[in-house]
């Protein structure tokens, strides 16, 4: 591949629902450009973006993959994204480094949940976006139904740059709304033909659209509309490219990635339309460690600055992190520096990735993406720079993870190598975390939905030869009590030799903190004062366990308020001892009560849902705190709901909005769970309780 200017480089990100095709688009594209000679298929597993084995065998895009290719004289580098929601990490890395996005819709479903996402996503990034309607030689495809939806989502500055020429049902070639020409598919060639009549009324009312969209984008252009006169074509042109630059304007181009019709417009459009790196002519960023703006001009003699948007945590080569250059040119075999983790790091050889395919370079100049392998410091998010020069760049925001299961291994003694897969496996994807709760003594991972932890679970097995059950996490349930008891506890041994002795009374009552209040009031030496730490750490000890389900005890207020001693036998560990017997024999007499952990919970939904989520929230017990509407017909519903049960709260949230819906949860407090609740609670930590036991 020869080097390209900044301004020669186009990076399109290919964004729509799972399904929409994707992945064959991209495939087209890289067929197109004699990079491939034959055209991979995603039933066959032998496409170039989805190489991963987890890919190959689920049939769909898993992580996001880039496949740079040449069409006359610019260099386009695809960014082909999953479309399943559990993976928007990947998809929120590749638009982030894009230019500009191509969103895919079905000719037959039209319109779906992750038209609307990808449409949000191009829109936050602030990129400008156009659609492609794929499938249509596929049975029941109609292009103008998608039309219609799409205008009527996402309003009118969607316009039709192309419509299909359709005879006997079958898709057979395409009109140019724009140049007013049109061409039937030969095999692989284009041939000219008249527009046919029966399309006439179609255009007659897309060209008007077209106008309108033209007028809105220019003055001298919106009077030249209202006065009746009609636009020459470079006026046409100029206006289209104003228009899709701001997002006023969104072609709609159509075809079939799969059958290969309809491709090469798009890439004509891709280069024509799209804007390059240097487009923006600025990079904004941050001075280390503060606020203070820095800006570079998008070019290749610029100071250098590049963001690694992406990991990949392969088992043979190391680590590769995939960055794309803002600003300047990132050399081979160079040393640059890490201005988040602020260390230098040596740059070995630079390559370009297509699919898994490592092409060597000397350089990559701004605006283009590549990778380099083995880096020390990096990870995804970080910015390389010159020490001299240093900037921040913005970081990708990545979504919180939703669903948390237990992890159990299936082999006895796999616990160090499960340990050590899932953190090189959280280093590739900031969506997924891994914890150990100390409490409940099982590792936790926490990632977007149930399709992306079982991903994990078989990327765990594949390459790093461990296998592992997902279980649901145990609630970590809490006991205090609600009365105030006076007890005894004794701790007497004699016999023969040195004996145990010690006595002690002490009152129990609920306590005004989370962590246990020790007091005394012992009068007169009947305790000495070198055994008040026993009785304290004795107790301490004690709360780990509580005397209903072995859960620790909170809010628990211990004063000793008198016991007894003996010269030669009592001991640290005898008053230690006593203070365990009064715990164990006083906690019962003080009505004991289970505590359930209550999260806040936000949910923001669309308003027709509403009535489903409040109904859902309910039947979990759950408060309602407010309803706050946000911007587009978006609800934020507040609540505190029992985290017992919120464990599959994103599977269901995302049934119950058909994938629209989102929240956050973190834990707010502890609160007395009700008696049925507690009861059952207590049942099963009985249960538990007895099995280990027997394990031992």
């Amino acid at each position: 591949m020869k080097d390209y200017s900044s301004d020669k480089i186009r990076n399109v990100c290919l964004l729509g629902h799972g399904g929409a095709g994707k992945t064959t688009l991209a495939e087209a594209m890289l067929f197109n450009t004699g990079v491939l000679d034959r055209f991979g298929k995603v039933a066959d597993g032998t496409t170039t973006t989805d190489y991963d084995p987890e890919e190959i065998k689920r049939k769909v895009s898993i992580s996001t993959a880039i496949a740079p290719c040449e069409w006359k004289d610019h260099k386009i580098n695809v960014i082909d994204t999953p479309g399943y929601f559990d993976f928007v990490g990947e998809v929120k890395q590749g638009i982030r480094v894009a230019d500009s996005a191509v969103i895919l819709v079905s000719g037959k479903s039209g319109v779906a949940v992750g038209t609307e996402k990808a449409w949000a996503f191009a829109k936050e990034q602030g990129i400008p976006k156009m659609f492609y309607v794929n499938k249509l030689d596929e049975e029941n495809a109609n292009f103008f139904n998608v039309f219609e939806q799409l205008v009527n989502t996402f309003g009118k500055g969607v316009v039709a740059f192309e419509i299909p020429i359709i005879e006997n049902d079958k898709f057979v070639g395409l009109v140019d709304i724009i140049n007013m020409n049109a061409k039937k598919f030969d095999k692989d060639k284009l041939i000219d033909v008249e527009i046919p009549a029966d399309l006439n009324d179609r255009i007659t009312s897309i060209r008007e659209g077209l106008n309108e969209a033209i007028a809105e984008t220019d003055e001298e252009l919106m009077e030249k509309f209202f006065a009746g006169e009609a636009f020459t074509h470079e006026e046409i042109v100029k206006g289209l490219r104003i228009g899709v630059a701001d997002g006023s304007v969104v072609p709609v181009f159509c075809g079939s990635a799969a059958a290969n019709k309809g491709v090469w417009a798009l890439m004509d459009a891709i280069i024509e339309e799209m804007p390059s790196p240097v487009d923006k002519p600025s990079i904004k960023g941050k001075k280390p460690g503060t606020d203070e703006p820095v800006e570079f001009k998008a070019a290749a003699d610029a100071p250098l600055s590049a963001l690694v948007f992406k990991t990949i945590a392969d088992p043979f080569v190391g680590k590769i992190s995939i960055f794309r250059v803002y600003s300047g040119t990132l050399k081979s075999d160079s040393t640059v520096f890490n201005s988040t983790t602020e260390k230098p790091e040596k740059t070995a050889q630079v390559f370009m990735l297509r699919g898994k395919k490592q092409i060597p370079v000397d350089k990559l100049v701004a605006g283009d993406i590549g990778a380099i392998a083995k880096l020390q410091h990096t990870n995804t998010n970080d910015t390389l720079c010159e020490q001299a020069k240093a900037i921040v760049l913005d970081k990708i925001e990545f979504p919180e993870p939703a669903l948390s299961l237990a992890v159990e291994p299936k082999a006895k003694g796999d616990e160090e190598k499960i340990s050590s897969g899932l953190h090189k496996l959280q280093d590739e994807d900031p969506t997924f975390k891994v914890k150990l709760n100390t409490e409940t003594h099982q590792t936790l991972i926490s990632g977007v939905g149930e399709q992306h932890l079982d991903v994990i679970v078989s990327k765990l097995k594949a390459k790093f030869g461990v296998s592992v059950n997902l279980i649901e996490p145990r609630v970590p349930y809490r006991e205090t009590i609600k009365k105030k008891v006076k007890v005894e506890g004794k701790h007497k041994k004699q016999s023969g030799g040195h004996g145990q002795y010690g006595h002690v009374w002490i009152e129990f009552e609920p306590g005004p903190q989370e962590d246990l209040l020790f007091e005394e009031k012992i009068f007169g030496g009947s305790v000495p004062k070198q055994y008040h730490p026993a009785v304290d750490k004795g107790l301490r000890e004690a709360i780990t366990r509580g005397i209903l389900a072995g859960y620790p005890v909170v809010n628990l207020k211990a004063t000793l308020v008198d016991g007894s001693y003996h010269d030669v036998d009592s001991s640290e560990m005898a008053f230690k001892i006593a203070a365990r017997l009064a715990y164990k024999k006083g906690l019962p007499m003080a009505s004991p009560a289970l505590l359930e952990p209550i999260a806040h919970v936000e949910i923001y939904v669309p308003d027709s849902y509403m009535g489903d989520i409040i109904g859902d929230l309910n039947k979990r017990r759950g408060r309602i705190l407010g309803m706050n509407p946000q911007d587009d017909g978006i609800q934020q519903v507040v609540a505190e709901v029992p985290q017992a049960e919120m464990a599959k709260y994103a599977t269901d949230l995302r049934s119950m909005t058909q994938g629209r819906g989102s929240f956050r949860l973190w834990f707010e407090r502890y609160e007395e769970a009700p008696a049925m609740v507690a009861n059952k609670v207590i049942e099963e930590a009985k249960k538990h309780m007895a099995e280990e036991d027997d394990d031992e």
